[in-house]
């Protein structure tokens, strides 16, 4: 398995291509993700997001139109797609395949979607095995901020305790800044809770 990535528009989103067995998981496609996107595709086969704010999902429409892959996100966050955010009028995307907590197989390819609500209604990390690809849930020293419309700070603490039982260690790619690790973000976890 194999994992790029590159920070994309203002907020430095990253956005990333996941390789599992030769088929292309392209990971929260931001702001003017597309054209390093099409140079770094061979065999595609879905756009996924952690969550559904604009600076995670702006390029989803046209890399589903110039790639023909569907476009995948938590059934909470699905409205997000549709509407503009934070004043910011962002193009529209329409998902074709609304997930809940579990694996699901895309391609022959089995991923998983962990719920952690809190930041978003249907927050999410992506689990590939080998490694999380986070989103805005949980960052190198951070968390995702619940100040925002549709943020949930009760929600949040509840995915912080849950996270802190995970009892495997695996890298994590989050949405923005750099990877980091299941074992060392627990650590944190009890300064967060007390902060939230």
């Amino acid at each position: 398995m194999q994992i790029i990535s590159r920070p994309m528009g203002q907020y430095q989103t990253n956005c990333y291509i996941v390789t599992k067995n030769g088929k292309e998981f392209i990971v929260d496609p931001g702001v003017g993700a597309t054209e390093w996107v099409l140079q770094n595709v061979q065999n595609p086969v879905a756009i996924l997001n952690t969550h559904g704010h604009f600076d995670h999902v702006w390029s989803n429409a046209e890399l589903k139109e110039r790639l023909g892959v569907p476009i995948v996100i938590h059934q909470d966050d699905a409205f997000f797609l549709k509407r503009d955010q934070f004043g910011i009028p962002m193009p529209k995307s329409e998902p074709d395949i609304l997930v809940q907590e579990g694996p699901i197989k895309i391609a022959g390819e089995e991923i998983t979607f962990l719920h952690f609500p809190g930041h978003t209604p249907g927050c999410s990390v992506i689990d590939f095995g080998d490694f999380w690809c986070s989103g805005d849930f949980i960052f190198h020293g951070s968390i995702g901020r619940v100040d925002f419309p549709f943020s949930d700070p009760e929600a949040m603490k509840r995915s912080l305790e849950r996270f802190k039982t995970i009892q495997e260690n695996k890298p994590i790619y989050p949405g923005h800044g750099e990877p980091t690790t299941i074992a060392q973000e627990q650590r944190h976890v009890d300064y967060w809770l007390r902060a939230i």
